[in-house]
């Protein structure tokens, strides 16, 4: 299996905007970040 490349995250997440990528249009809708505290309470906490 061939190891990622340093900008292959970059690539295809840029080829996904090109291609118009569905989460980019919902964010633009709907703030997510009103969903972060739920989250953090159900999953824990990630940051330190």
């Amino acid at each position: 299996m061939k190891q990622p490349g340093f900008f292959d995250v970059e690539e295809r997440l840029a080829r996904l905007s090109g291609l118009g990528d569905q989460l980019e249009a919902f964010s633009r809708t709907v703030d997510f970040e009103v969903f972060r505290p739920d989250l953090e309470l159900a999953l824990g906490s990630v940051r330190s």
